[in-house]
Parts: C-alpha cells; structure tokens; sequence
C-alpha cells in the first residue's frame, strides 16, 4: 500500500482483504442519553472487521446514534453494499478504496435518499483499513500519519438533568475540559450553566451543544444570554443545512465562537465551511462520512485555516480511539470529545481503555489503533446472526 492522506511514507505491497463484516451490538442503560432533537434508551454500535489473506485483522466502527433502527440497517448496508467494492480486488492504499467507493456508491445515496447512510457505511470500512494497514506495518496510526502521542480531551454529553453531577465525576476521572447540552429552555440551560460554573470553577474550560436546536434568532439571543459563562464554544446551535449567510451572520453577531462539522459530509462542504469564516471549531466525525482517509485531509485545512480541529465522537471504544489517533495525527489545539453517559461498549470494544490524566491522554505504541474490541465479554450485547 502506498500514499497517505497528506503523507508518504513507504507501506507495504497492496492489501486484499478476504473479509469484511459488520457486528451490531447494543447495551440498554438506565438514564436515557437526552438531546435537543431525541433520546437515546440504549447505546448502539456497529463494529467492523476487515480480514486480509494472511489473516492480519483491522477494526472499525460505523456511527449509528439516530434514529433507534439506525444499527442494525448500517450493518447490513455495509455488508451488502460496500463490502463488495472492498472485497473485490487489491488496493494499493486504504484510500484508493474510499474514493473507489465514494464514486460507485453516490448514485445509490441518491436513489435511496440516503447518502449520509452511505458515507457512514464506507467510513467505518476506511476505519478497519487504516487500523490494519497499520497493524501489517507495526506501526501505531498516529505515527504513521506523522504525529505526537499526546492529546487533550473533553467530557461530553453532560445531559440537562443535574450535569454538576456527572461532571464533577468526570472531574475526579480526571477531564478538565467539559461540555453542556442545551437547547432545553432558556431558564433550564442557564440555570445548569450556573451549577456548572459554580462546581468547576471560574477557569475551567466549559463549552456548550445545542444540537442544532434554535433559529437564527434565538441563537443570537441565547448566545448572547449564555456568554457571561466564558465559554470556549457554542456547538450547532443551528440546523446544520441552514445557509451559509446565516451562520455568517451569527458568527458575527455573537460573542461566542462557533463549532461545527459532525453534520457535514464530503470535501466540497468542509471548504465551503472554512471559506465563510463562519466557524472557530471545526468538527468532523469520521464515523459519519470519511473516516481516516477523508477528514486527515480536512483537518490540515482545518488548521492551516488558523482554526481550531476537535473532531466528533459519540458511540463504542472503536471510533473514539479512531478519533484520538486522527487529532494526534495533526496537533495543533483542540479537544477530542469524549461521552460522559454510561456505555459499556466504549470500554469493551476499544480496549485497553486509554486513561485521562490531568486532561490529556496518551496514546500507545501498539500497532494500528492499539485496541481490540472484547469479543467474549461483548457475547451477551450481540444483536443478530450468530458468530462467525
């Protein structure tokens, strides 16, 4: 394999892969994980495994949140639709089979009305090809992709039902940076923003997501509302398809920066993105369109726009290692978000569990990503057919 995306360093001869299966498991929780737009009862995920012929195996996973029935349809997509193009000849590099991919399957997103489905499918494929790519080099992915260990890390998900006392949790797990839904009522959001404040201190690093919850002009009142609170971003308050003009507009008019990008798919929208110097925090989620193979080019972008790069994660161990790797593939500052809510899969599919130390974790020096998901112990959370 050759050519990484924005580096090149020597890889090994051309990978066919023999295999590539999609897992689906799924782990019911007490406290529902709450949103602007939904609630989550369970936590879903869907794990990939790519195999080549000499038996070497490399770990991805698929984003799948939303809607409750989101798990089991990306699985067999990807084992129906993409897992052919990935299996049917040799590829030179892990994103020659992306973009090999990406082309034959726009037509089908098109058709289907689902080309977001379509790019989260192929991404956690381009996820286990990189993961193995590394593997067969010995090599950990941050370092293959030219980068440092060491990362920063925040607490997400911080739910509107008392977060003071999840994050004070968190805090004693060692995180310095968290994150506040919002976009529950005016009151509510400032009323948690205040418990916040008061529990964690005047410096503490404190964003907030209101998952795309309000208009342009209840954005600009909120943002201005909520800005006595110091905080380092304020995440989609928009719907993420609002025009460019918007955003722009609110990216002037509040004094806050903004974040975005989970919700944003393909190159051209990135661009487009970093051109209306709209946003401050850019957010790619490689489970959701690219994987390693498209969002290493974006965050580049990212940070030779001068923006800050933190890419998104809410799902299993997999794709949260995946996203550290991709941040400590570039540097630069920012954050790799990190769920606080209860989720059994993120330690059991990406294990070793890396530990947060003061903030910051430290990646290992094994091969590929440096974890592998807990097969037996995840047994009792296996939805479908038996194993293989």
């Amino acid at each position: 394999m050759t050519n990484l995306p924005g580096h090149a360093p020597s890889l090994p001869a051309p990978v066919r892969l023999a295999r590539l299966q999609a897992f689906v498991f799924r782990v019911p929780i007490d406290e529902p994980v709450q949103t602007s737009f939904g609630i989550m009862h369970d936590r879903p995920a869907v794990l990939v495994r790519a195999e080549d012929g000499d038996g070497a195996v490399g770990w991805g996973e698929i984003w799948c949140n939303f809607p409750s029935v989101g798990a089991e349809h990306r699985a067999r997509l990807l084992e129906s639709a993409v897992a052919p193009i990935f299996l049917e000849r040799e590829w030179v590099s892990p994103e020659e089979a992306f973009r090999e991919a990406t082309r034959r399957l726009h037509i089908l997103g098109l058709q289907c009305g689902e080309p977001g489905t379509v790019a989260q499918a192929i991404a956690g494929a381009d996820m286990a090809l990189w993961d193995l790519a590394g593997r067969r080099l010995g090599q950990p992915l941050w370092r293959l992709f030219g980068g440092t260990s060491r990362i920063a890390t925040y607490a997400s998900g911080l739910s509107p039902t008392h977060p003071e006392k999840l994050a004070a949790a968190k805090r004693d797990e060692g995180f310095r940076a968290f994150k506040l839904k919002v976009g529950f009522g005016a009151e509510r959001d400032l009323a948690n923003l205040r418990a916040l404040r008061e529990l964690l201190g005047p410096d503490a690093t404190l964003m907030v997501d209101a998952n795309q919850a309000w208009s342009l002009e209840e954005s600009i009142g909120m943002s201005r509302r909520i800005a006595e609170f110091r905080l380092q971003w304020l995440e989609e308050p928009l719907a993420a398809d609002r025009p460019s003009s918007e955003w722009m507009r609110l990216a002037a008019e509040s004094p806050l920066p903004l974040a975005a990008g989970e919700n944003m798919r393909g190159a051209s929208q990135f661009a487009e993105a970093l051109a209306s110097k709209a946003f401050a925090v850019v957010q790619p989620d490689l489970g959701k369109w690219g994987g390693f193979s498209g969002c290493l080019p974006v965050a580049r972008d990212v940070l030779a726009a001068g923006r800050m790069f933190c890419p998104h994660w809410l799902g299993g161990g997999i794709g949260l290692v995946a996203s550290m790797h991709l941040k400590a593939a570039v540097g630069g500052a920012g954050y790799v978000e990190v769920d606080s809510n209860f989720n059994p899969l993120r330690e059991l599919l990406g294990a070793p569990h890396p530990r947060v130390v003061e903030g910051v974790v430290t990646l290992s020096e094994e091969p590929g990503l440096g974890v592998a998901p807990d097969m037996d112990a995840l047994r009792g959370f296996r939805v479908g057919h038996q194993w293989q």
